[in-house]
């Protein structure tokens, strides 16, 4: 009750409520990665290449869907109720969310009937005609992702980041529960991969069943007490409700979909030719697809940790503009773009650096098999961990700023060099499945240079941002000169697989640590976009 009162007199402490909400959605994000790991890894092993290219396949077209309704349309309603609350407005947030809810239920129920009796005639658009059970097994997910994205959106608004946080690491841990159970299961009962991808998909959908009761049991609870104090009891009609709700989640909706839309036309792509241009039949085309797809899954994974970055950063650089205050919404862009450079080099450095017994260890990839196109693929690949996360922040900087669609048209056009370059290069029998991170790198490279460029060009005080990557770039590279003195030194002595790559990774980790604050790389500033940046700030002794 002291806390509504107090937003409600103006009296909450923004910056600390954004840091609050980013070290929850850290900390999730962090389990469900970690979840996620116990879960993929596994399942790769389980189902083979062959079933991880089913399950993909489904999750590519599953990933459309999602989204378009777990970004623009969430932003958009928790904003709106975020101002509604702010203003007293109690039987505007019971509005907002009902015509929000409205609006993700009619996208749910579209999502999730065409999915399911599309799902042959999808998978065959995806040149992957035996993931048609995966991807029918997926649909509901549609639905109840949709329902969930309206639950979240409601407590978002209010600056409750826990119940999505709760229902996060719940869907992760009913996914690797029962989607592992069930693959297992139905492997030995049909010997089928695209069956057993199939199973593993269920324990998504059952996932999403799941979260999506537990939001609306909390939504419930937390609803009652709305009514406490009500300082303006007017509510717009559903019509402008609805007006405002689509004029904010167009552009953002537009900007996360637009890449995500390219990607999967781009699955098509590569497959196509695959199986054309480069003469492999369907059964080693879908296995080369299984092995980019795991290395996806591992690039994924340091990217993930981007996200509460710019979560709190965003509202801090909007709110300096609102004030006027240019210098200082910089000073936050700049110190969110060294975090993510601290956080993504070493990342990408490392990964570059210790491709092959990463893949060995984590994907059982062997030297006899498949090791060497796997190590290929995530060397190439790891480049991007980098450039996709400076995109990111590069995004959100222009999106700031009130310039929604620059950062669509930039990354329409990366998309699409991206498809012309795994056009050309998957084609050539040589380079087959190569191509495509190399189409990756070159894509976020492009976008890149297209999202300096603009905010050069469209910012009046554009804030500096190569020079805040050029500490951390230096001590990441000189970290991966560690790591591979080390990985070369264990390997003449003959240490185990294990516990080569855990003293490679581990003597780098120190090497980089020891040069982030001998250079000074971050600032007291930088701490505090961080969960809890005060302590770490306090550990490093940054003044």
């Amino acid at each position: 009750m002291k806390g509504m009162n107090a937003l409600l007199k103006g009296k909450t402490n923004q910056k600390q409520t954004f840091l609050g909400g980013a070290a929850v959605l850290a900390l999730a994000t962090a389990i469900v990665k970690l979840l996620g790991a116990f879960y993929k890894i596994p399942l790769k092993r389980l189902i083979g290449d062959e079933g991880f290219g089913y399950f993909n396949t489904a999750y590519d077209i599953y990933s459309v869907l999602l989204m378009v309704s777990t970004t623009g349309l969430p932003v958009a309603m928790s904003r709106m109720i975020s101002e509604a609350k702010t203003l007293g407005r109690t039987n505007q947030i019971q509005r907002i969310f009902q015509v929000s809810r409205k609006v993700f239920l009619v996208l749910g129920v579209v999502g999730t009937v065409g999915m399911s009796a599309l799902c042959r005639q999808l998978a065959g658009v995806m040149n992957h005609e035996n993931s048609w059970f995966a991807i029918l097994c997926l649909s509901p997910a549609v639905l109840f992702i949709c329902l969930i994205s309206a639950e979240r959106g409601f407590f978002q608004g209010q600056s409750n980041m826990v119940p999505t946080s709760v229902s996060q690491v719940m869907e992760a841990v009913c996914k690797l529960v029962v989607g592992l159970s069930l693959a297992y299961i139905l492997n030995k009962t049909t010997g089928e991969m695209s069956k057993a991808a199939g199973g593993a998909i269920l324990g998504v959908t059952l996932g999403t069943v799941i979260s999506t009761v537990y939001l609306i049991l909390r939504r419930k609870k937390a609803a009652a007490l709305l009514h406490v104090e009500c300082l303006d009891p007017s509510m717009d009609s559903q019509r402008d409700t609805v007006k405002k709700l689509i004029a904010i989640a167009a552009p953002i909706t537009l900007g996360a979909a637009g890449l995500q839309i390219i990607t999967t036309i781009d699955t098509a792509v590569y497959m196509g030719q695959l199986k054309g241009a480069a003469g492999f039949s369907e059964d080693v085309a879908d296995k080369l697809k299984g092995i980019y797809n795991f290395a996806q899954t591992i690039f994924n994974l340091p990217c993930a940790f981007v996200t509460p970055i710019i979560v709190s950063a965003i509202p801090a650089i909007t709110e300096q503009l609102t004030l006027r205050k240019t210098q200082r919404a910089n000073t936050i862009a700049e110190s969110a773009t060294r975090v993510m450079g601290l956080i993504t080099m070493p990342c990408s450095i490392g990964l570059a650096v210790l491709s092959e017994p990463v893949m060995q260890l984590l994907g059982g990839y062997t030297a006899d098999g498949s090791l060497g196109t796997a190590s290929i693929l995530m060397r190439i690949l790891a480049f991007c961990v980098f450039f996709n996360s400076f995109v990111l922040v590069m995004n959100a900087i222009l999106q700031a700023h009130g310039y929604v669609f620059l950062p669509v048209i930039n990354m329409v056009i990366g998309g699409i060099v991206k498809v012309l370059v795994n056009l050309v290069l998957v084609g050539n029998a040589k380079i087959n499945i190569v191509g495509v991170p190399v189409g990756t790198v070159i894509c976020y490279m492009v976008i890149t240079m297209l999202d300096l460029v603009a905010i050069q060009r469209v910012l009046k005080h554009p804030p500096k941002l190569m020079v805040n990557v050029f500490k951390p770039a230096l001590a990441a590279l000189a970290m991966g000169v560690a790591a591979f003195l080390l990985n070369h030194l264990s390997m003449k002595i003959g240490l185990p697989l294990v516990l080569r790559t855990g003293v490679s990774i581990l003597g780098a980790g120190v090497v980089y640590a020891l040069l982030v604050v001998y250079l000074r790389v971050i600032t007291r500033a930088d701490c505090s976009l961080l969960p809890k940046g005060d302590k770490i700030a306090k550990l490093l002794r940054i003044p």
